[in-house]
């Protein structure tokens, strides 16, 4: 008999310490969820090159339409949400202090990482452009990118402080409680549409940020608290499809779920009613694969790659877009690599970019041993390294948002 690999008794070891009541199923739809983010920026990041060597952002989506069915399946916001919700109900029904030291801690851990990337980031920059010579376009290129998934942790920080009123609303309406949210982003995406879109303020479409985002959270609480059930799951899957495509064919929503540059609408920013449609039928899905699932992840060697997903989720969601950085900004100094500083405007920039991506992994694989301990407790870090962290992310915010 061989001795077993390293390999082996860790993926042994993470499966014998996994307590018998975990639920497998919900840490493995977070993990493809979570998976699904980098994914799906990587494959969309495209730059071009100026003649001054700076960087700038493209996306093959305004070349390649095509494409955007592929979002319909990266596009997995809706799962998290979902997942969130039930986790966040079962931890708040578990939770030993008041409702507001629950709601502190869970915003502490998502606060930490947020604002480590930032401030590390606060710090590069000038490193960057005074000390290497990255040039200024790079910087505020690069400045858009790491902020871009950060709009996620705020909504969604927001969303788990009203946890407890989703709970009320579950208990009162059960599965039927995000219905509200649904007619309520329909009328918002009705004004800005419809016949009077030109007499509506352009702030309108803000309105659908929270319910938009918040509509699968709720599901998940209704999930949870046991008031959604395969019955409910099969509407969702079936009333979500069915709008979904009554939307793009009828009422000719854009097919992309992330912004096109050049394009006046975006389904994501904020979320539109179709964005909702994706997240019934997903969520529905969702439920619905659930106990297969769990069978699924009883096999060790499938369920310890999804912890190690759930235990960095903060690391992936934060800095994914750095590890691509930390191949494309070097790469500028040698001029145009395909599918890495070329534009994304061929069949062969597609193909091209697919060969980076394990690049990128492996980066991300890297940064996430440094950024791992920005998620911990900082329990040994004084005031006044805290405050200085909080300006320098502050710092970095404005040069983000200017840029």
């Amino acid at each position: 008999m061989k001795t077993p690999t390293k390999l082996a008794k860790l993926i042994a070891r993470i499966d014998d310490r996994t307590p018998a009541h975990r639920d497998r199923a919900i840490d493995g739809l977070r993990a493809l969820a979570l998976l699904a983010v980098p994914t799906g920026h990587w494959l969309i990041g495209g730059f071009t090159l100026d003649t001054g060597g700076g960087l700038h952002n493209a996306s093959p989506l305004t070349t390649f339409g095509a494409l955007a069915p592929a979002g319909w399946i990266l596009q997995m916001l809706g799962v998290f949400f979902l997942v969130g919700g039930y986790s966040s109900y079962l931890s708040y029904r578990r939770r030993k202090g008041s409702a507001h030291e629950w709601i502190t801690g869970r915003l502490t851990r998502l606060g930490r990482p947020v604002l480590g990337v930032t401030a590390v980031w606060a710090l590069l920059l000038p490193i960057l452009h005074y000390g290497l010579g990255v040039p200024a376009a790079t910087l505020h290129t690069a400045s858009t990118l790491v902020v871009q998934p950060l709009w996620f942790v705020g909504v969604y920080a927001v969303i788990t402080a009203l946890t407890p009123y989703c709970l009320r609303a579950s208990r009162r309406l059960g599965f039927w409680s995000a219905a509200p949210l649904l007619g309520s982003v329909a009328v918002v995406d009705f004004l800005r549409y419809g016949p009077y879109a030109d007499a509506m303020p352009t702030w309108l479409s803000l309105l659908n940020l929270l319910p938009g985002w918040m509509f699968a959270y709720q599901l998940g609480v209704s999930w949870a608290d046991k008031r959604l059930g395969r019955r409910e799951a099969w509407l969702l899957l079936a009333g979500g499809a069915a709008l979904f495509a009554t939307l793009l064919l009828a009422f000719h929503y854009p097919a992309s779920m992330v912004g096109v540059p050049g394009t006046s609408r975006t389904n994501s920013h904020p979320p539109s009613l179709l964005v909702l449609a994706l997240a019934a039928a997903q969520s529905g899905a969702a439920i619905l694969l659930r106990d297969r699932l769990a069978r699924l992840l009883r096999r060790p060697a499938l369920w310890a790659p999804v912890v190690v997903v759930n235990l960095s989720a903060m690391t992936i969601l934060c800095w994914h877009q750095t590890a691509m950085l930390a191949a494309a900004v070097p790469a500028s100094y040698f001029g145009e690599f395909p599918g890495l500083t070329t534009a994304p405007d061929t069949a062969g920039w597609i193909l091209a970019r697919m060969a980076w991506m394990p690049l990128f992994a492996g980066l991300l694989v890297a940064i996430a041993k440094f950024a791992r301990p920005l998620e911990t407790p900082w329990d040994r870090v004084g005031r006044t390294r805290r405050a200085a962290a909080g300006v320098l992310a502050a710092g970095f915010a404005c040069f983000a948002l200017a840029a």
